[in-house]
């Protein structure tokens, strides 16, 4: 099926939805607790760890499979290597795309692993297992990376959600942490949904917020049991996440970024996340749709590139500049990476084998590449990264334990499987 990439374009399902919004801010009838607004429920001591950790994670998400060998890991001169050249970068030694010219200024900020060997290679179960660090076979309930980490590194005395996710990528849960972590799912774009607008003035809005926790209150004396807590917290967090929607809104400062970052859902999306990530959001992912690429690979990648570069670089650009980057680990990924054969229809398939993710800020050290693929591009030459050692990376680059035991009932489950290993090389 052929790729079409035009600006703008949004598949049905990414549309907004008032279910979305509202699985972020309200509980079910069994009465579960709302997505991690967390500060209602962590002990001091926690509260002043996550404060003096202060880690954040940004993912930049390729959903489809984005090419390796067409973006960081380029074969020239090979029967693999396609039509795109490489570039010299501010690194030497490290060449990238003819199409990313921005990110080559940025080399001494990447640590690229070109040695990723996973085992999920359709889009569903793949999404699943690089959301997740398991397969999908297992059929554990597993939480995707964004509620490991706002559940480790939350801030506890914000108002804002923990885990914020837009564009395309799936919507794989907190699992068996619980829906206090579910993603807070907002448009592709950033844009919170336009029925979210507070119906009434300000002080209006105050006045019913303490008129409602003052009767909540009365209730609480009577009523203790769980599920009559969960929806009071639930209720406070609302009125909390309303006081800081602002933190949302990024009209006025987008209209002088939009050139840089590029006049798109997706670099709007990276700008949005920059300013949550100030704000003190600890993950956000953001989506960019369309990899895919079956037949037009070239195509499809150099429209798609063009739009990544100015928005990662604009990024990184901003992090830096504001002090965050020491502290924001920023990852690139996909589901899997593709084929080096290129098919009858100019296009590349899925690909596990061999392929490429990149690292930078939060301590990871740049300016480096990690492993190798051989010389076509087929397998991996040295230094094998499996998904749970990508996962036991970030987790290590955050300062949380990758081998962190959690409970399904009775059942022990850690956060990476057993032999999982961080690497070390890339780690500050």
């Amino acid at each position: 099926m052929k790729v079409h990439t035009q600006p703008g374009n949004c598949r049905p399902d990414q549309h907004d939805s008032r279910r979305n919004f509202l699985k972020g801010t309200i509980v079910t009838a069994a009465g579960a607790v709302v997505p991690n607004w967390g500060a209602l429920v962590h002990s001091q001591t926690i509260a002043a760890e996550a404060k003096r950790l202060g880690k954040r994670c940004i993912m930049l998400y390729m959903e489809g499979g984005v090419s390796q060998i067409d973006t960081f890991d380029m074969k020239p001169g090979r029967p693999t290597a396609g039509p795109f050249r490489p570039i010299k970068t501010n690194v030497d030694g490290i060449q990238v795309c003819e199409y990313l010219p921005k990110m080559a200024r940025h080399a001494d900020k990447l640590a690229i692993i070109r040695s990723m060997k996973t085992k999920s290679v359709d889009h569903g179960i793949g999404g699943y297992h690089m959301h997740t660090c398991y397969p999908q076979s297992e059929r554990v309930p597993h939480p995707e990376i964004g509620a490991m980490i706002a559940k480790y590194c939350d801030n506890p005395e914000s108002d804002l959600p923990s885990f914020v996710k837009m564009g395309a990528s799936g919507n794989y849960g907190a699992g068996y942490l619980g829906p206090k972590y579910d993603p807070f799912v907002l448009g592709t774009d950033g844009r919170l949904p336009g029925f979210t607008n507070p119906s009434v003035k300000p002080e209006v809005q105050e006045r019913r917020g303490e008129l409602l926790k003052f009767m909540e209150d009365q209730h609480a004396k009577v009523h203790q049991a769980r599920p009559f807590a969960s929806v009071r917290e639930a209720e406070l967090r609302t009125i909390r996440l309303m006081r800081a929607r602002a933190a949302f809104d990024v009209n006025e400062e987008w209209e002088k970024a939009r050139e840089r970052y590029g006049d798109t859902h997706f670099g709007r999306g990276c700008f949005t996340a920059v300013k949550l990530a100030e704000a003190g959001v600890s993950f956000v992912e953001v989506g960019q749709w369309g990899y895919d690429s079956h037949n037009d690979n070239f195509s499809c990648h150099k429209s798609l590139l063009g739009r990544l570069d100015p928005a990662w670089s604009s990024l990184l650009e901003d992090l830096q500049v504001r002090g965050l980057l020491q502290d924001t680990l920023v990852v690139w990924t996909s589901e899997f990476g593709r084929t080096p054969l290129i098919n009858s229809q100019a296009g590349r398939d899925h690909y596990g084998r061999a392929w490429t993710v990149v690292f930078a800020g939060g301590g990871i050290r740049g300016g480096q590449h990690y492993g190798a693929s051989d010389k076509d591009g087929f397998d991996v030459a040295e230094n094998p990264v499996s998904e749970g050692d990508y996962f036991a990376t970030i987790y290590s680059a955050l300062g949380m334990n990758h081998r962190k035991k959690h409970f399904l009932g009775t059942r022990p489950i850690w956060a990476t499987p057993e032999g999982s290993k961080p690497i070390k090389q890339l780690l500050g």
